[in-house]
């Protein structure tokens, strides 16, 4: 019979990509689950091996949300009722997160919803990185990993030894994400103000701040179709900086976002690998967070200090 303390680490089917290298590692094999799909489309996990008394992480992200969220929460439910002892859900990509309020009359709060549906499912704990608002967390009746991208991506930005460096947010509502990560630096930091049509479309947008002769590096938590990214970039160009690159952690890249980043003014957009790739553009670097989540899920399984695993300033 398997000890309390057994860790068990599984991947849902559109996960495998980063699972594997997590468990890797961590230092474990990914165990044994199948996803079994109905004629029309209903969906049937189970697990090919005991997890009684086991630690568990599910491992998957929630894109595109609708199959991928139900597929996890099923995951959770039937570990549940394999009597797993505790259930800790490993969303690299959490869906949603972009509906974390009523921006207008007559809309959902999908993020809290989704915490909602975790929390009926039977989920003990959530371990995800860069949530597009650090207070989801507090949606959720259980603790929250909230793990930071920036112990990946400053390592690099030191490693490029960027002269006269300037970070920036290519919206006003990111300018908390680039102090904090401007202070990993001690540069300044300059926001680009933008006004929305519609979702996806950018009516107009401006720079606040001087850029002249700056090496600057927009941060965001997530690149979608690249609109923003490349009108930001375009925009501190003509202001004068020498050089614009991104650095976004969840590489959603939908539509025409492979060829906006290929065709635009950045040097390079940096991302991580919460999300497979769905086409290629040489401008695109990839770094994994397969070893922060595999350090996150050790620290977890001896209760030791989360923090530990951020940079200090």
């Amino acid at each position: 019979m398997a000890s309390l303390n057994t860790v068990k680490i599984f991947s849902g089917s559109q996960s495998n990509y980063l699972a594997e290298k997590i468990a890797r590692q961590y230092g474990k094999d990914l165990g044994g689950y199948t996803l079994r799909r109905f004629s029309d489309g209903e969906l049937s996990p189970s697990y090919e091996e005991s997890i009684r008394g086991c630690d568990v992480f599910l491992i998957h992200s929630t894109n595109p949300p609708a199959d991928n969220l139900m597929e996890l929460l099923l995951m959770v439910d039937a570990a549940r009722r394999a009597s797993a002892h505790y259930v800790t859900v490993v969303i690299p990509y959490f869906g949603y997160a972009r509906q974390d309020r009523k921006d207008k009359p007559r809309v959902a709060i999908a993020a809290k919803l989704v915490a909602n549906m975790l929390a009926a499912a039977g989920a003990d704990r959530l371990m995800t990185i860069d949530l597009h608002a650090g207070q989801i967390q507090g949606f959720f009746d259980f603790p929250v990993d909230h793990l930071e991208g920036a112990s990946v991506f400053v390592p690099y930005i030191r490693s490029l030894n960027l002269d006269n460096l300037l970070i920036a947010s290519p919206d006003v509502g990111g300018a908390a994400r680039a102090r904090a990560f401007a202070k990993h630096f001690n540069a300044d930091i300059v926001l680009c103000d933008k006004h929305r049509k519609r979702a996806n479309e950018i009516a107009s947008m401006q720079v606040i701040g001087d850029v002249e002769g700056a090496n600057v590096v927009l941060i965001d938590d997530l690149v979608d179709t690249g609109g923003t990214l490349c009108k930001a970039a375009e925009i501190i160009l003509e202001k004068g900086a020498k050089s614009v690159r991104a650095i976004c952690t969840h590489p959603v890249m939908s539509g025409n976002a492979f060829e906006n980043i290929s065709n635009s003014v950045l040097e390079e957009l940096v991302v991580s690998d919460t999300l497979p790739l769905k086409g290629h553009s040489p401008k695109v670097r990839i770094l994994t967070v397969a070893d922060l989540f595999a350090k996150a899920i050790g620290r977890i399984r001896d209760h030791e200090s989360i923090s530990s695993l951020f940079i200090n300033y």
